[in-house]
């Protein structure tokens, strides 16, 4: 122990006397968590719309009223003509256009069919389909408050409820995905730069000559980034929390127990690269390049996985991420504890034990 303490601390001021790479390790979790929390989320908000109505009646104007004062849209446009459709798609604000057809009130009031016409910007197809269905709700539920007839009185309403996510809210899916890509960058990249910069720089050879076990080594490269990702870790829950409104359902600190894992897990799959990397150009496309894609794509963040071919499939299970993914959405969304994560919890644990034993059996005491 009194071998490992001074490599390890020599480790510590070899990263903290670099600031810039302090200030990307810290900042980039930071900047993620609020792009990916609000610029990139796939929430309907304050949606533009133009309406056209034709009716002019207390009934259109109720309905224009709902839509209007839902937090989703924001009816900018009040159109005087279907000519002027056109224009308001053109003009790159308005997403929708809804079209009030003449006797809307009438028919709403006898009991009798009317419809009402959505017209989306159909250029972002994924976008037209969410705005038009979130849309679609609201008149659905306009229908069902204004049905006054007795024909009407059997008709069957369904009624959708998202479970642990009723708002409908960006965070719970991005969050858990960008702890996943941030600690397995950090560790991996880290990690395997550290240990090729030595042999660049011919330090290696005094640390392999030296009564210091290879074990020793490997630790004392890990401990520091170890300490790093979980103050990572940390700032990326406080931020969700606090900023994000997306507060912890489940156990803490089995939270953070499998948070541990897992950068473990990505620490000696950093020191695998290292130990197989010549340069640290090497180590560095082989850590963003051949870990950062596989994550994005085959953790279940980006894409479900349910949705991949079979192959796909089968190679999302060797990816660390995929299981951290769905242990952390389940303790910080749906609340679960160990007994229902246990199973994947052994499988990252088993990957670990596995990386490290690699490592252990790779690392060389002499260069080639």
């Amino acid at each position: 122990m009194k071998q490992l303490l001074p490599f390890i601390y020599k480790e510590f001021l070899h990263v903290f006397r670099d600031r810039t790479v302090l200030l990307i390790l810290f900042g980039m979790p930071v900047v993620q968590v609020i792009l990916f929390g609000f610029a990139l989320s796939n929430e309907i908000k304050n949606t533009k719309i133009a309406l056209f109505d034709h009716d002019k009646t207390s009934a259109s104007q109720q309905l224009s009223q709902k839509i209007n004062e839902n937090q989703y849209f924001d009816i900018a446009e009040n159109l005087t003509s279907s000519k002027e459709f056109e224009n308001s798609f053109k003009s790159g604000d308005i997403r929708l256009v809804v079209n009030i057809p003449e006797g809307f009130s009438e028919n709403l009031n006898n009991g009798q069919k009317t419809s009402i016409q959505l017209i989306a910007d159909g250029t972002d197809i994924n976008l037209a389909n969410q705005i038009s269905s979130y849309l679609g709700n609201i008149i659905t539920s306009f229908y069902a408050e204004h049905q006054m007839v007795a024909s009407q009185s059997y008709s069957v309403t369904p009624e959708i409820r998202m479970f642990y996510n009723p708002q409908l809210k960006g965070a719970p899916n991005f969050v858990p995905g960008v702890m996943a890509m941030v600690l397995l960058i950090v560790c991996v990249m880290m990690t395997a730069i550290a240990i090729v910069k030595e042999k660049e720089t011919g330090t290696m050879e005094i640390l392999l000559v030296s009564p210091m076990k290879p074990a020793y080594i490997i630790i004392s490269k890990a401990v520091p980034y170890f300490v790093i990702s979980v103050l990572i870790l940390t700032a990326i829950i406080t931020l969700s929390v606090t900023l994000l409104d997306m507060p912890v359902n489940g156990s803490l600190l089995l939270l953070y127990f499998v948070s541990f894992i897992y950068i473990m897990t990505s620490l000696f799959l950093g020191i695998l690269i290292s130990i197989q990397s010549k340069t640290q150009q090497q180590a560095m496309l082989l850590s963003l390049m051949g870990m950062m894609l596989p994550t994005l794509i085959l953790s279940g963040y980006m894409f479900p996985v349910e949705n991949m071919p079979k192959p796909l499939q089968i190679m999302s299970n060797i990816v660390p991420a995929t299981w951290y993914y769905k242990m952390i959405k389940n303790i910080m969304i749906k609340g679960t504890g160990l007994e229902e994560i246990w199973r994947q919890l052994l499988v990252l644990t088993g990957m670990m034990l596995l990386l490290f034993t690699i490592s252990m059996k790779k690392f060389k005491k002499r260069l080639e």
